[in-house]
């Protein structure tokens, strides 16, 4: 019995020396301020033009729309893309739909591409695109996001512009007011 106290005692003691360790490490009092989150090397910056990767060669992609139809990327040479990059949960993609649809309707000069970053639910994205105000929009499909990986997209919406020759314009972060002399302006470059 002696010896079952004795390493009951000694147990405790080792699991209270621990947990004071632990507080001693949690109890801090330094003034140090925490060190600053850079943002990645080539981060670009929400809602500002990047025009970094301007003269880039469109990427020999595919993709497929819910059906099943292919879309090669590269094989779009002969008049400005827009792609953007959306997903039905994002709030921002979801409410410039209706602005791209006009923009489609409105410039039949550019190619206006919607690539879907979904991972689920693929075969509702056309009825979603209708829903809400992008009817004229094509469903294009990238539930790996590979697509937003080539571009190296950390946020979405993402929207890249590619001259007739298939060289980018320019790249643009985040939400976008798709229809203001300003955007016209931007598009107007690849022509």
């Amino acid at each position: 019995m002696l010896s079952r106290s004795v390493s009951l005692s000694r147990s405790l003691k080792i699991v209270a020396l621990g947990c004071a360790l632990l507080l001693a490490g949690c109890d801090r009092q330094s003034e140090d301020k925490a060190q600053p989150q850079a943002s990645p090397a080539g981060a670009a910056e929400v809602g500002k033009i990047d025009r970094s990767h301007k003269g880039s060669q469109m990427p020999d992609f595919q993709l497929k729309d819910p059906a099943g139809k292919e879309l090669n990327l590269a094989s779009l040479k002969g008049k400005p893309v827009l792609i953007n990059l959306w997903a039905t949960w994002c709030a921002p993609c979801v409410a410039e739909l209706p602005q791209l649809d006009q923009l489609a309707i409105d410039n039949p000069a550019i190619r206006v591409l919607t690539v879907n970053q979904d991972m689920d639910k693929l075969d509702k994205v056309p009825a979603f695109l209708a829903q809400k105000g992008g009817a004229k929009l094509e469903p294009w499909l990238n539930p790996d996001n590979s697509l937003t990986f080539q571009f190296g997209a950390e946020t979405l919406p993402a929207t890249v512009y590619y001259d007739a020759n298939g060289r980018e314009v320019w790249r643009i972060v985040g939400p976008r007011e798709w229809l203001d002399a300003e955007t016209k302006a931007l598009l107007a470059e690849a022509k």
